[in-house]
């Protein structure tokens, strides 16, 4: 049967002083009036982040978690265009090379989610621009870890227009302005205002990219309410993929915020999500988008653990019956 993963985002709730986002605006980078000692400033956060990083990646392999979300904040103004020479992996390889020498040890599965203002279907140039600058960022990030960047940012359709057919047809144009290497590393998911899961899934089959369905974000925007009835797509879209399928898990933070997360992932919503693609799949990773990040993991296996519809692995894997 189908075994469940479970991984969470960038922050544990129980770890101190291990933030892997400490950053520096850039209105105080250019407070320091020297910029080669700014420069190295912006390393040594870079730095501390990553080592953080890596104390994260400890944590989650003490507690059996195999699946994980980083930041894209590791690298402060790693993009910004007021640093176009700056060459930000060099003084970083040796942290990038652990963080990436300890995943491999121990099997987990690292990826990203960059910044809402990544944005391929824009209808702005620049915007394009940028958004192809921060995701090669992110791939060059990838590569300093040495873990194969194939599909390992998951994105947003983008921006509607209040047009979604029209912009649908802008992503796919602007998607040829995106490099052949960058395209691989990309997953869409569903949104919850914008582009349902059949909107993504035509966006996914027509240039080969993997669906990642956030059941939370169906709920709150849907054209059709049968998701299952268009499943075996999603799976479909994996199918060149070296990866398992993922999914996104969170709960409504109430009936009135419901677009909002939860703190914690309501176990039998959750549950609903998987009785209905039991079976579908060998293994399915799913991350858990719930405030309280590595914390609601463990809340939500210790109410697994008490069902008799399942069958545990380890502390963040079981398997479905």
């Amino acid at each position: 049967m189908t075994i469940v993963r479970l991984g969470y985002v960038a922050m544990s709730m129980e770890l101190v002083n291990a933030s892997p986002s400490q950053t520096m605006t850039h209105a105080q980078f250019s407070k320091i009036e020297d910029r080669e000692a700014a420069i190295r400033k912006l390393e040594r956060i870079a730095s501390s982040n990553l080592n953080n990083m890596l104390r994260l990646l400890k944590h989650n392999a003490a507690h059996d978690i195999h699946f994980y979300r980083m930041t894209s904040r590791l690298i402060p103004l790693a993009d910004h265009p007021d640093l176009p020479g700056w060459n930000y992996i060099a003084p970083l390889k040796e942290e990038l090379k652990s963080i990436g020498d300890f995943a491999s040890k121990h099997k987990m599965r690292l990826d990203f989610h960059p910044d809402h203002f990544v944005l391929i279907n824009s209808t702005k140039e620049d915007v394009l621009k940028n958004s192809i600058k921060t995701l090669q960022m992110h791939h060059r990030l990838l590569e300093g870890m040495n873990i194969p960047p194939e599909h390992r940012c998951v994105m947003h359709v983008g921006g509607n227009y209040k047009e979604t057919d029209v912009a649908l047809e802008r992503f796919v144009h602007n998607w040829m302005f995106v490099p052949n290497h960058l395209q691989k590393m990309i997953m869409l998911e569903n949104d919850d205002k914008s582009f349902s899961m059949t909107d993504t899934l035509y966006l996914c089959e027509k240039l080969g990219i993997p669906h990642v369905f956030d059941y939370h974000h169906h709920l709150a925007h849907h054209q059709e309410p049968d998701w299952e009835a268009h499943w075996e797509r999603a799976i479909g879209t994996w199918s060149q993929s070296p990866l398992p399928i993922k999914m996104h898990i969170s709960s409504p933070k109430s009936d009135k915020e419901f677009r909002s997360h939860a703190d914690f992932v309501d176990t039998d919503m959750f549950f609903r999500f998987l009785q209905g693609i039991k079976g579908s799949v060998e293994q399915i990773d799913c991350m858990i988008e719930a405030k309280r990040k590595d914390e609601a993991l463990f809340k939500l296996m210790k109410e697994v653990r008490e069902r008799n519809d399942v069958e545990i692995i380890d502390g963040a894997s079981f398997r479905l019956k």
